[in-house]
């Protein structure tokens, strides 16, 4: 896993620039492990706010990274966001539960990305400790929500650029 976020858009070639009309990001983002996943909210947020300074960007809170998926398809096919991040965070305990709740949020986010044409950006994080979700989460330097923010940003650049031809 990289130890660092990837570097801004405008710094690799990749314009933030808005093509056509307002961006619309929408960020789902669970309740549970709440400090966590606030501190990847927090830095998303900021972070679109920064490369797309008219971007609209609405948040839906869910109780837990299970109940993420099916906000995420309501909001796929209800056509209000260009780009949608799922935020959460699940630490791994003494039993395989982190896992399968992993697996089925990675395998349905990736269903509905396919199905709905829409850009899912992952940012449920599956962690083995306190001190992982600290460093990704509530830090700068490799914080995954500044890199959630930075993917959306690009797909709906992308995005736009693709319909347009």
């Amino acid at each position: 896993m990289s130890t660092a976020i990837p570097p801004k858009p405008r710094q690799v070639g990749m314009s933030p620039r808005q093509v056509g009309t307002k961006r619309r990001f929408a960020i789902v983002a669970s309740q549970f492990n709440s400090e966590y996943v606030q501190g990847l909210v927090d830095h998303a947020t900021r972070e679109l706010h920064g490369l797309a300074a008219s971007a609209q960007i609405d948040l839906h809170q869910v109780p837990g990274a299970f109940e993420i998926p099916i906000v995420v398809r309501e909001l796929a096919r209800n056509g209000r966001a260009d780009v949608i991040v799922a935020l959460g965070v699940i630490l791994k305990g003494k039993t395989d539960h982190a896992e399968h709740i992993g697996r089925a949020v990675t395998d349905a986010l990736q269903r509905i990305a396919i199905e709905d044409h829409i850009p899912v950006v992952h940012g449920v994080l599956t962690l083995h400790s306190e001190t992982q979700a600290r460093e990704r989460c509530l830090e700068e330097e490799m914080n995954r929500g500044t890199e959630a923010a930075r993917t959306a940003v690009h797909m709906a650049n992308l995005f736009a650029d693709l319909h347009e031809r």
